[in-house]
């Protein structure tokens, strides 16, 4: 509550100092500003977890520490997508429950509050009945924004629903749940809770448009690298196709992955591990002998090799495969799109034709009317004896 207030003052204070020429384009300036806030502030967690989290931590034997202190976070070993998918889940549930909760609780309670001070004031007139105005005078005012924050929290949602669809499929599903309730919820509060909001006509949604476009553009991206990098799609993909028992034959089933977790995991000498990253055990006490080695995930070379734990060849197969998914993929998606915008025009050839012919009967009485009153004009003249010889028509 409190960053979004902060956020509020600082989109107004840089939305004032740009000094728009209009009310719409302060509106679209503050919108998008307000936007860009509470996107970063809601989406940044998820994006860390996405493509960073895990990725810049080294490996045994060479941690990439902060302030040459701590370790830096790594994935659990079921992979980052696994914690992806648990903190999508938390926000399409728990964050959408509390912000429900919150929206038609908060008014409740205020008007319960005022009522109650209403009740002090008149003391011992505890049954007086107030007029209706009087009544609807007591809710909670609109918000100074009007429906802005009801249109902000559908595009936030639309980008939680869209951005990572890839890592939790549900998030569509939960959110149609979600507005199901919330139409109901809204529907009670404006009518109950809240004063009548003064109506206004506007074009159309404005800018919202334009930020819905971005936010698509943007999840067709962001399920690329995820597909691509956050899961295990394409070392799956590469191994059955390139290194597994089918690497040859064109085929890839349940029977290719045959030894897939063993050439995903590499090898490191236990001697090797820094002085503060030793185990505090050798391993004695489960296999009776001291262990020299340890497995991990990744895909580096041996210890007793050239380069010793240097990326092998399938390291760099496995990160040519990701890339070309990914402009794969993006190409192919937006090609679909753009087919079917072709296809499906937002106005139909009918209305379109139907709008353009109105247009132009429009423009044709104006001038109609026009060359009818020039004329008259003209004749009124005629009879005042002031008529001129270069005059139109």
């Amino acid at each position: 509550k409190f960053l979004l207030q902060l956020y509020e003052k600082v989109a107004l204070l840089l939305t004032n100092l740009e000094q728009p020429r209009t009310e719409s384009e302060w509106e679209n300036s503050f919108t998008l500003k307000m936007f860009l806030f509470q996107f970063v502030n809601l989406n940044s967690s998820t994006f860390y977890i996405a493509f960073f989290l895990g990725r810049f931590t080294g490996h045994p034997g060479a941690y990439l520490r902060l302030i040459n202190r701590w370790r830096l976070e790594e994935c659990h070993p079921s992979g980052c997508l696994i914690d992806l998918c648990m903190q999508m889940g938390i926000i399409m549930v728990l964050k959408q429950t509390w912000n429900n909760f919150m929206e038609l609780g908060y008014p409740l309670i205020q008007n319960w509050w005022t009522r109650r001070k209403v009740r002090q004031e008149h003391g011992s007139e505890r049954k007086i009945r107030f007029p209706q105005w009087e009544k609807d005078y007591n809710l909670q005012p609109m918000n100074a924004y009007g429906l802005f924050d009801e249109y902000l929290e559908m595009i936030l949602q639309f980008g939680f629903t869209t951005i990572f669809v890839a890592a939790f499929p549900l998030a569509p599903l939960l959110a149609l749940l979600n507005n199901i309730i919330e139409i109901r919820l809204d529907a009670y509060k404006f009518v109950t809770q809240w004063r009548r909001p003064l109506a206004s006509r506007a074009k159309d949604i404005g800018i919202w448009y334009g930020i819905l476009e971005g936010i698509g553009i943007l999840s067709v991206i962001t399920n690329a690298f995820v597909i691509a990098i956050t899961s295990d799609f394409i070392p799956r993909l590469v191994y059955a196709y390139k290194y597994g028992p089918c690497a040859g034959q064109g085929e890839a089933g349940q029977k290719c992955m045959v030894g897939y977790v063993n050439a995903s995991l590499s090898v490191f000498r236990i001697s090797d591990f820094e002085n503060r990253s030793e185990p505090e055990s050798d391993g004695s006490e489960f296999s009776g002998t001291p262990l020299k080695y340890c497995r991990y995930r990744d895909y580096r070379d041996s210890p007793h090799s050239l380069v010793p734990y240097g990326y092998t060849l399938q390291f760099w197969h496995v990160l040519a495969a990701r890339l070309a998914f990914i402009i794969v993929f993006e190409h192919l998606v937006f090609c679909i799109k753009h087919l079917i915008s072709y296809l499906i025009p937002d106005l139909p050839k009918d209305l379109r034709d139907r709008m353009r012919r109105e247009k132009y009967l429009i423009q044709e009485m104006m001038y109609e009317a026009e060359l009818e009153r020039l004329q008259k004009e003209r004749k009124e003249r005629k009879k005042n004896g002031k008529a001129h010889h270069n005059e139109w028509p």
